[in-house]
């Protein structure tokens, strides 16, 4: 397989699990803390060593196409000293768990469409343009969800 990779690969991220996302929300919620705070994880990688963990979870092997498009910023990483100050708690799952969760997760919904007759590449990356009027329906979707 050749997967698709925008620019050098070298850029770099953290990521945080979503339900330590949702555990540091609630935990601020409860806590007197008003101001602006990081809730994210501090563990950082390049997006060429995320692709090779998400295979290694089936022991796959691919070749990285790396690809023109959309990079950012070239490193992005949570800066967690404020949170440990005022929280007393970090987002504890790390990227390798939380990954392979979110990775089982994603396979299981593949697999779903597939024996539904799905084709979709999911190879293949594809940049999406969207304008304001898509996200002025969302607040409509919402409000015909909230009457349902």
């Amino acid at each position: 397989d050749v997967l698709d990779i925008w620019g050098d690969g070298n850029q770099t991220r953290s990521f945080c699990y979503i339900d330590d996302c949702v555990e540091g929300i609630v935990r601020t919620m409860h806590s007197d803390y008003d101001k602006p705070i990081n809730l994210g994880s501090d563990e950082m990688i390049d997006m060429n060593g995320l692709l090779g963990l998400a295979l290694s979870f089936d022991g796959k092997k691919a070749k990285l196409k790396h690809i023109p498009g959309p990079e950012g910023v070239r490193g992005r990483n949570s800066d967690n000293t404020l949170i440990k100050q005022v929280l007393g708690w970090t987002p504890p799952t790390e990227l390798r768990v939380g990954l392979k969760k979110t990775y089982n997760w994603i396979k299981a919904q593949i697999e779903r469409e597939r024996a539904a007759g799905s084709t979709t590449d999911y190879l293949k990356s594809t940049i999406v343009k969207q304008d304001a009027s898509v996200l002025d329906n969302i607040g409509g979707f919402l409000d015909d969800q909230k009457t349902n």
